[in-house]
């Protein structure tokens, strides 16, 4: 029998491909601000709350603001950034990901969305992926950032799975650092260099079946 009983799932980068509208908002800002904003400087950006990428983006074109102008700063990159995924359909849908989280169904593990975006909700429901998650917990429920385990260890305790029989799935390195810091085992979805302290890597969940959780 399978030590996993719960699989917990990072958003953006796992589940839909998100990150390029983050990266979409955020170079609009920093446009509107004067400078420019490269993808090679937006990977700082992943994982990372909406707070702490703004002072990265601000950092990188060496703009000051005080705490309530960063407030609007933040607030309009989200307007921009929702603005964008209302738009989102079902074909957005990463490869494998809606197969393999009806395989985990069927077999009776326990399925959890953990993300630090705000915006989770509206996602799941506007690609109808809602009803395959036994708990959400999102930006709007956590108030720590990965590294920090807070986000996994909430997720754990709404589907009632202690962390060493949970899994998480997770495309950034401080998902990861994460994932390890709550007590859990990791499998990395994207460049095995980057994501090495997974337990293991993959593509995409394409390529993720029950015989390899039993692996863990």
């Amino acid at each position: 029998m399978s030590k996993i009983k719960a699989c917990i799932f990072d958003l953006d980068g796992v589940i839909v491909d998100t990150a390029k509208y983050h990266y979409l908002a955020w170079r609009r800002l920093a446009d509107k601000l004067g400078f420019e904003f490269t993808e090679e400087q937006n990977e700082r950006l992943k994982g990372v709350s909406r707070m702490k990428s703004l002072e990265i983006l601000l950092e990188i074109g060496n703009k000051n603001f005080t705490e309530e102008e960063k407030l609007k700063l933040a607030e309009k990159k989200n307007n921009w950034y929702i603005e964008y995924i209302s738009k989102m359909k079902e074909d957005e849908i990463l490869p494998g990901a809606k197969e393999f989280l009806e395989i985990v169904r069927a077999s009776g593990i326990k399925t959890a969305l953990g993300s630090v975006s705000k915006n989770s909700m509206t996602i799941l429901n506007n690609l109808k992926l809602i009803k395959y998650f036994d708990a959400v917990i999102d930006g709007n429920k956590v108030s720590k950032a990965k590294p920090d385990p807070e986000v996994f260890l909430l997720g754990a305790r709404e589907v009632n799975i202690e962390p060493k029989n949970c899994v998480v799935f997770e495309d950034a390195r401080a998902g990861i650092e994460a994932a390890i810091n709550a007590g859990m085992y990791s499998i990395g979805i994207g460049d095995a260099k980057i994501l090495n302290k997974a337990n293991f890597v993959i593509k995409s969940l394409k390529q993720m079946t029950i015989e390899k959780l039993n692996l863990l």
